[in-house]
């Protein structure tokens, strides 16, 4: 695996664990501005790295970096700029929990494709061992971007 490769998975881990920890922290009701800081921090560099690679035609993985490109175009000015006032709150919840799943759908579908056990159950990333792991994925995902939203009350950061 190449330093670049390396670094981008590293990132991408980073980003996917300070996500959880923020995401926890939101269905707690605590802002943990450092956690949600890093995982945006990450979660942006993964997306922007992962269109680094060598490009040899459109794959799904960079539909998803965009797709997180633009989840993450909302989620930041609502946490930095708009402060978690009124709606933006609950956008900032469920732009965060988007991006953060699909970080991890990436993740399961890298796993499937490099972990030999994995990669035998579903060679090709449409057999059913594959499809019902990003349906409870998902599942898990709404699970939790509901309780955030329903859960995140912090105050508003006012800036003078």
């Amino acid at each position: 695996m190449s330093l670049f490769t390396l670094s981008h998975v590293g990132i991408s881990l980073i980003g996917i664990l300070t996500g959880l920890i923020a995401v926890f922290g939101m269905i707690a009701a605590k802002r943990l501005d450092g956690w949600n800081a890093i995982f945006l921090l990450t979660t942006a560099l993964t997306s922007i790295t992962g269109f680094l690679f060598p490009f040899h035609k459109w794959l799904p993985s960079y539909t998803l970096g965009v797709l997180s490109i633009l989840v993450l175009a909302i989620a930041i000015p609502a946490r930095y700029v708009k402060h978690l006032e009124g709606p933006w709150r609950k956008t900032y919840t469920i732009t965060s929990c988007i991006a953060l799943w699909l970080n991890v759908f990436v993740l399961v579908a890298q796993l499937y494709m490099k972990v030999p056990a994995l990669h035998a159950l579903a060679p090709t990333g449409s057999e059913p061992p594959f499809l019902i792991t990003q349906v409870v994925v998902i599942a898990v995902f709404i699970v939790l971007t509901v309780a955030a939203t329903i859960k995140f009350h912090p105050e508003a950061v006012r800036v003078s």
